[in-house]
């Protein structure tokens, strides 16, 4: 009875696809190839997001999220990216990975597309691109949320989430 616990219990933690990162063949399946272990090493994590234009929260004239400060714990919530310095938003996508600071796992936290990625749109609220999404944070804690565009580190934002 003992080894149908400990084989069950193989089984559940086994196939989590919440997996601590020590290599490439550890992440999570469908990952890009293009995310690399040294970016979530080269995390700051002193550089916290911070609210910007009434509502953003992220890094100003870089990134910013609307929506980063609603509940999004366990919970499909909307929020809104929002990216500067992109010189053809809607030929560009944007790839979304989050990195659990406590468990040093990796997460795809977008619910649209492949859950990774996403295309940007045009000028918003002063940013030079954007794209409306759904995300799904796991768990509460500190979050790295490494920005990619065309497959290319573009930001890091650092948020403390508890709700």
């Amino acid at each position: 009875m003992m080894f149908i616990f400990f084989y069950i219990l193989f089984l559940i933690v086994g196939c989590s696809t919440n997996e601590t990162i020590d290599s490439k063949s550890d992440s999570p399946e469908g990952i890009p190839d293009f995310v690399e272990e040294s970016d979530f090493e080269k995390v700051d994590w002193d550089r916290k997001a911070v609210t910007f234009n009434d509502n953003m929260v992220g890094n100003k004239n870089k990134s910013g999220v609307i929506g980063a400060d609603m509940p999004s714990i366990n919970t499909n919530q909307k929020w809104m990216w929002h990216l500067w310095g992109i010189e053809h938003p809607q030929e560009t996508k944007l790839t979304v990975v989050g990195f659990h600071r406590e468990t040093k796992t990796v997460h795809p936290l977008l619910t649209t597309g492949s859950g990774w990625t996403i295309e940007l749109g045009g000028e918003n609220n002063g940013a030079d691109a954007h794209a409306p999404s759904s995300v799904n944070i796991p768990k509460a804690g500190e979050w790295a949320i490494l920005l990619y565009t065309d497959g290319k580190l573009f930001d890091e934002l650092v948020y403390e989430i508890n709700k």
